[in-house]
């Protein structure tokens, strides 16, 4: 295993901490690598009027968007759960749409691993070119 995806792995893991989920109590972290080689972490955070709460996955493509990073090839969920969890279908579309080439690896506690192409999670995406 390649040292830049053990260091996404190890990001995705201490993220979790700062997850904000007091309704599910289902922690979700993220972390993605950026096209400026930066590692950008993301965790699901919950609201009171639940569609308000954002996914972990959003939040980490957001969080370097914000940044300046435009491209992204690894993107890492973490769950501290015995089996790997997938991103949701909201979360697979902000995918598609900022990391279109990204492999998704999704991680849990136990060693099971979850890998995939993001059009592998979701075939025929909605994007820009339906616009034209």
């Amino acid at each position: 295993m390649t040292k830049q995806l053990e260091q996404l792995k190890q990001s995705a893991r201490e993220a979790n901490r700062h997850s904000y989920s007091p309704y599910s109590q289902f922690k979700v972290s993220a972390a993605l690598r950026g096209d400026d080689g930066n590692i950008y972490s993301g965790v699901n955070v919950e609201n009171a009027s639940f569609g308000l709460s954002n996914c972990a996955e959003r939040s980490a493509i957001f969080s370097a968007l914000s940044a300046g990073a435009s491209s992204f090839d690894t993107l890492v969920i973490y769950t501290p759960t015995a089996t790997p969890v997938s991103p949701c279908g909201a979360c697979r579309q902000v995918i598609s749409e900022f990391a279109k080439q990204a492999t998704v690896i999704s991680i849990c506690d136990s060693d099971q691993v979850r890998q995939h192409q993001i059009s592998e999670l979701l075939p025929a995406d909605f994007d820009l070119n339906d616009y034209r």
